[in-house]
């Protein structure tokens, strides 16, 4: 679990890291700063990455061969977070304008990237 606890500290400093600039972009921007259901986006994120993460480690001996399908079905978890939680509020006003877009796929990116990172590592021990 010390890797576990590795990539928990390591993804929640980077990821805070992230909201920091995000916000210090928006505020040099003029734009509001927490619209747009940015803190949920990078809380939601960052959970289910350590989620998803965690899930992997457990289940990597037992399932080692079938290790990526559960890799993609975790995306496909998070996708459906998006589509569901995030998506109809951002398509309120009739588009997905760019800091729409940005509040979500800026700590999902991170995240995605993170847990890709971290998957390799365990792998290759």
């Amino acid at each position: 679990m010390r890797v576990f606890l590795k990539f928990s500290i390591s993804l929640i400093i980077v990821l805070s890291l992230a909201f920091s600039i995000h916000i210090f972009v928006l505020d040099q921007l003029g734009l509001p700063l927490f619209d747009n259901r940015i803190i949920a986006a990078y809380v939601v994120n960052c959970s289910l990455a350590l989620l998803i993460y965690l899930s992997l480690l457990l289940l990597k001996n037992k399932m080692s061969e079938q290790l990526g399908f559960l890799y993609m079905g975790g995306s496909f978890i998070k996708f459906l977070f998006f589509f569901v939680f995030f998506y109809p509020f951002y398509k309120l006003d009739g588009g997905l304008d760019s800091s729409e877009f940005a509040a979500f796929f800026i700590p999902y990116v991170i995240s995605l990237i993170f847990e890709t990172f971290g998957v390799i590592e365990f792998l290759k021990k």
